[in-house]
């Protein structure tokens, strides 16, 4: 995998301890520094930031994707498929609920990848994916 710039994202959260619980404990996602209204964590080498607010989200938004109603507004990372695996088994092992279950989108088409959404505590939703060939990440 190439060397690529890491990105760093914030998003709100209604509370810092299921914050941490989630990202921390659920995802395995090392935590940075931290004050009482936001929290860094290590999102697979990206700079996320949780803080602390009351920002509504509309889950009804969506769009079409491959005949599945992919959450409009989401964020997440693009894994290998070993990690991807793991993290979909250490998801399934905290009993975590997928709003659109791991499966395989695109099959046999360009850009065929393993995906899943899930939404945080605060119910921001989240997408994993992986692709076998690392060249169909951007395939048209």
């Amino acid at each position: 995998m190439p060397n690529l710039p890491r990105f760093h994202m914030a998003f709100p959260v209604h509370t810092l301890a299921e914050a941490r619980h989630f990202y921390g404990e659920v995802m395995g996602c090392a935590e940075g520094r931290s004050s009482s209204h936001w929290v860094d964590f290590d999102f697979f080498g990206h700079q996320i930031v949780a803080h602390l607010g009351d920002e509504p989200r509309d889950r009804q938004l969506t769009s079409e994707v491959d005949g599945e109603d992919v959450p409009l507004r989401h964020f997440g990372v693009i894994l290998t498929m070993e990690q991807w695996q793991e993290l979909i088994d250490r998801l399934l092992a905290a009993n975590i609920a997928f709003v659109i279950p791991p499966a395989i989108r695109f099959k046999g088409q360009p850009g065929e990848q393993a995906t899943c959404f899930l939404y945080d505590p605060s119910g921001n939703a989240l997408e994993f994916k992986a692709f076998a060939d690392d060249s169909m990440v951007f395939a048209r």
